[in-house]
């Protein structure tokens, strides 16, 4: 309707715009809400990430500097040699020659099979870790686009509840218009018969001294406070000189 359209700038901050590529006001703050609970995951997937690391520097060094191996080797020989050809002579050597014995013991031990053995992480493991959260906090984001859908449905399978919330938003947008402006008019009033400040009064007065200074200096506009440029309307008034855009005006 062009009694409303276009919105105001105060107007326009309460709505959400199903058309704007851009994520508004209204589902910023729900949207750092959603992102604020991705928290707790993000920070025990960062405690995991970094206690795999610690554990696996901890038993690394303990595999390269633990290693103990252990060397024992003997050697035992034992030789009787019985001379003489007599039958005792003979019967000792059938004997106690069987005494005679040669051993050689070679024995290594270590503690390898004690040892740890660990096995870090890959980059691509360390990526399918993260990858849920990246994925928790994309939709996060496109939430924001699949709420808009949600009027959408409804207008489409309720048409007259629809038509319904259209008039009772446009009735209560007329009625917060009209106290809009009454709100603005007392307030413009009520700074204008404030006396202005110490700074204020010195940069009216370089500007007036000075014009080449105006446009160093912030103009705003008195309702909505957006930046002015020159060209924009003033209040007529001498001693008022209030600075509006063209849309508030």
């Amino acid at each position: 309707k062009r009694t409303l359209l276009p919105l105001l700038r105060v107007e326009a901050s309460a709505f959400i715009f199903p058309c704007q590529p851009m994520v508004q006001p209204l589902e910023l703050q729900n949207m750092v809400l959603e992102l604020l609970e991705c928290i707790p995951p993000l920070l025990f997937l960062l405690l995991a990430c970094g206690m795999d690391h610690v554990l696996f520097s901890m038993l690394s060094t303990i595999q390269q500097h633990s290693f103990v191996q252990y060397s024992f080797h003997s050697s035992h020989h034992l030789s009787i040699h019985i001379t003489g050809r007599s039958l005792m002579a003979r019967l000792l050597r059938s004997t106690i020659g069987a005494l005679n014995t040669s051993s050689d013991t070679l024995l290594e031990m270590s503690n390898l099979v004690c040892l740890p053995r660990p096995r870090s992480m890959s980059q691509q493991q360390y990526l399918g870790s993260c990858l849920p959260l990246a994925v928790l906090a994309l939709l996060c984001l496109a939430q924001v686009y699949t709420y808009r859908l949600r009027r959408v449905i409804a207008s489409f399978y309720f048409p007259k509840r629809e038509k319904s919330r259209v008039l009772y938003l446009y009735n209560k947008l007329l009625q917060q218009r009209l106290d809009f402006i009454r709100r603005q008019q007392k307030r413009v009033v009520q700074r204008a018969r404030q006396p202005p400040g110490l700074g204020t009064a010195l940069v009216r007065w370089c500007c007036c001294r000075w014009p080449c200074l105006r446009r160093w200096t912030r103009r705003s506009c008195t309702v909505c406070g957006v930046r002015v440029g020159p060209l924009e309307p003033a209040c007529p008034t001498p001693a008022c000189a209030a600075l509006y855009c063209r849309q508030c005006w």
